[in-house]
């Protein structure tokens, strides 16, 4: 066993052993795939006010859902997706999930009636959720630990710019063009990073890999290098297929570690999407922006968010080098959390500026600069979190996707309360309770894993 495994560190049909220019492209391929489903998510936002006098919606929380169902469906099929792709593969789901997306946003378009539309947009979130179900995962086939943050944080990008820009477009369609075109855009999108992925996109999970390839060699060949993989063929798939589906759940419940960081993950995102849903008022309303200019109120965030690709995926890659290298060469996941530690105070200080100043209604520029604060937090320390995860489990995208239920979940929790609580609470109020939250689950958890997490990956079966 322990030949074999020699044995396929050195073989060049390893993902990790493929040319630095292959690996790239396929981060590339894989980061267009995790920015179009965003997209789709947020940038029917700007849009709301158009579709809700179209089919005469007159329930706030009614046109809240048209925007939130998309992340009730995201939240539970990546339990799906993830655990199928450590079963089958990553390519095919991929691909067919994207096909199926720019189908379904395509019925969204032309959707008759309120019911239709909700329908078509929680099945854009059921197959939308499978390129950031299992790209981490990806990312974690093709690059070895010391070396997949700069990746990490280019794929991780995807999902958070892509919200940023879509309220920016849709806002200026909506106005210009009508809301429908905002859908077929999103299609138009999708089809291209089908153009792109199709060609680009390889298998990179390696026991399916390894596995293929013992099915064309010699018997006796193939078990001697694979004697694990082929027992693991044998035996019933869909017992096999139960195990793996259950396994997410089996995280969130018995990790405590797995669980505390998808639950900061999924407050800071549910917050992230009570934005997409309060903005179009709060700018309209108070700073009398058209739908396409508040569109741009969106941008704020965005440049949050490169900022911290650029500055905080760099320092964070370089912290943990050092740490590595403090400790004989050898890195452990805890050295990705002194950067989630850091960030996490941007997350509340950002908060506390946006609410206030929007609570006082001073310049535009005020708000929008807190929401760049609270981006660049809130990339900050979902970086080293997804990192962290991919380092510390066995299966990387599983863990992935119990944070992702989490995450999905409360993000379509949020904006359907969202109005009624800043009206009880006003915009300074309710982004107190926010940051309180942040404050409460965002620094002081952290900093105990970084503690005890090495204690707790030795005595559980899940981690590495």
């Amino acid at each position: 066993m322990e030949n074999a495994e020699e044995d396929w560190a050195h073989d060049p049909q390893n993902p990790r052993n493929w040319s630095k220019g292959r690996k790239w492209r396929m981060v590339a391929a894989v980061s267009f795939y995790t920015f179009v489903t965003p997209l789709g998510s947020s940038m029917m936002a700007p849009a709301l006010p158009y579709i809700a006098e179209h089919f005469a919606i007159t329930s706030e929380t009614i046109v809240a859902l048209t925007l939130s169902i998309f992340l009730l469906s995201f939240a539970i099929s990546p339990l799906i997706w993830a655990p199928l792709s450590e079963i089958y593969g990553r390519l095919w789901i991929l691909h067919i999930n994207n096909l199926l997306f720019l189908a379904f946003n395509l019925g969204c378009a032309f959707a008759p009636t309120t019911g239709a539309l909700i329908g078509f947009r929680f099945l854009c979130g059921w197959v939308g959720a499978a390129p950031l179900a299992i790209g981490g995962g990806v990312i974690g086939d093709l690059f070895a630990a010391r070396d997949r943050a700069s990746a990490m944080a280019v794929y991780t990008l995807g999902p958070l710019i892509g919200p940023a820009v879509g309220p920016v477009i849709g806002g200026f369609v909506a106005q210009t063009i009508g809301w429908k075109y905002v859908f077929i855009i999103i299609t138009a999108t999708t089809g291209l990073a089908a153009v792109f992925g199709l060609p680009l996109l390889r298998e990179t999970y390696a026991p399916i890999i390894r596995l293929r390839l013992s099915q064309s060699m010699d018997p006796a060949e193939a078990m001697r290098r694979h004697p694990h993989l082929l027992e693991e063929h044998g035996k019933d798939q869909w017992r096999h297929l139960a195990v793996n589906l259950a396994r997410p759940f089996v995280m969130l419940a018995k990790s405590f570690v797995c669980f505390i960081l998808s639950l900061y993950m999924a407050l800071k995102y549910s917050i992230y999407y009570l934005m997409f849903a309060t903005f179009p008022d709060l700018f309209s309303d108070v700073y009398h922006f058209t739908p396409g200019i508040a569109g741009l109120a969106y941008l704020g965030i965005g440049i949050g968010f490169v900022l911290a690709t650029v500055i905080g995926g760099h320092v964070g890659n370089q912290l943990y080098r050092k740490s590595a290298e403090r400790n004989g060469g050898k890195g452990e996941p805890e050295m990705r959390l002194p950067a989630l530690i850091a960030g996490s105070f941007f997350v509340p200080v950002g908060l506390f500026w946006y609410g206030w100043s929007a609570q006082a209604q001073i310049h535009w520029i005020m708000p929008i600069i807190g929401t760049g604060i609270f981006g660049f937090g809130l990339m900050a320390t979902f970086l080293p979190i997804q990192l962290y995860l991919v380092d510390a489990f066995r299966y990387a995208a599983s863990a992935l996707s119990a944070a992702a239920v989490a995450r999905s979940m409360l993000g379509f929790a949020f904006p359907l309360f969202g109005s009624q609580m800043y009206a009880a609470l006003g915009n300074g109020g309710g982004n107190s309770l926010l940051a309180g939250l942040a404050i409460v689950i965002g620094i002081p958890f952290p900093i105990w894993i970084y503690y005890r997490g090495a204690e707790l990956r030795a005595r559980s079966s899940l981690t590495q």
